[in-house]
């Protein structure tokens, strides 16, 4: 480890690290089998490792967090981008967010319909516009603008995801965590010292109203400041945003000097207190990467300059 970091000193690099998440919810072996897990393993695997890849050859946070977390937009395993779930209208209508540690700004885009990818649509929302959150219609016009790629809602159309929702309002079954079990999230420390954390969503199965939840939210699905932490989340967004949850880990650090470690979980504490559930991944200015949540599991991984790495789903691991 210290010979690492100190050939790192020598030619003017800093640490990096690298952490993501694919959602929280009610998971255990007895009920996923193991090709199933592997499925998950492997995209986990292949965005850490293009990370990784980018981040050795020098790419800034912001670009890898994109890059990282369209891989598993990409993915139908995810409730993100391709694999996201059903409105009760039967449509998929997503959300994303992504900040900076260094600059503070961010980006968001919420309820789109005809975008790929979302997190995309965040990071040009931060960088060539005037604002930090976009929605609807006028989130997939500017995207346009931006010359992203547009496609038909039926693009986001998953034959597992859809069954869901026609079982949900049949009433053949109470919702459970799979419904929601999904959004997907990145933090990133680059080799400049800079912190940026994404992510990215399809909400909440049958949801009405155009509900929003935490993931687009900056302070309480997403938040990045190159003085504490960068932290993506994913569970039950209602109490995400009630506890302004991201951003207050942010603060926990800042003011209590707390460690990452030590603030991921004093926030899962609160959460756990209002009965709701889901997980953390935050990263810190030195590199320390936290982990954290209170279902069954979460699927996530990290890599480490240092060599040290983990791809996870179970609580037990």
């Amino acid at each position: 480890m210290v010979v690492i970091i100190l050939h790192l000193a020598v030619r003017g690099q800093q640490p990096w690290a690298i952490v993501i998440h694919g959602g929280a919810g009610v998971m255990s072996k007895e009920k996923m089998n193991e090709e199933r897990q592997q499925e998950y393993k492997k995209v986990l695997t292949e965005a850490l490792e293009l990370g990784e890849k980018m981040l050795k050859e020098g790419a800034v946070s912001t670009d890898v967090v994109v890059e990282v977390i369209q891989v598993m937009e990409n993915s139908p395993l995810f409730n993100a981008g391709k694999g996201a779930v059903f409105t009760s209208e039967g449509k998929n209508e997503l959300d994303a967010s992504i900040m900076e540690g260094r600059t503070l700004k961010a980006g968001a885009v919420a309820g789109v319909t005809n975008i790929k990818n979302p997190i995309k649509a965040a990071r040009e929302v931060m960088l060539n516009s005037e604002h930090v959150f976009l929605s609807g219609k006028g989130a997939s016009k500017f995207a346009k603008k931006q010359g992203l790629e547009m496609v038909n809602n039926k693009y986001f159309f998953t034959e597992e995801r859809y069954q869901s929702l026609k079982q949900l309002q049949k009433r053949e079954r109470k919702r459970t965590e799979k419904d929601n079990m999904g959004t997907v999230g990145c933090a990133v420390l680059d080799t400049r010292g800079n912190l940026c954390a994404g992510t990215s969503t399809g909400g909440m199965t049958n949801k009405k109203y155009g509900r929003i939840g935490d993931s687009p939210v900056i302070g309480a699905g997403t938040y990045a400041n190159n003085k504490t932490c960068a932290v993506s989340c994913t569970g039950h967004g209602e109490y995400y945003i009630r506890l302004g949850f991201a951003r207050d880990i942010s603060a926990l650090m800042e003011y209590k000097n707390l460690t990452v470690t030590e603030a991921c979980r004093e926030e899962i504490r609160k959460l756990t207190e209002m009965k709701g559930d889901g997980g953390v991944i935050a990263l810190d200015a030195k590199g320390n990467i936290a982990v954290e949540f209170n279902t069954g599991g979460m699927f996530r991984g990290y890599i480490k300059s240092s060599g040290e790495k983990e791809i996870a789903i179970f609580e037990a691991e």
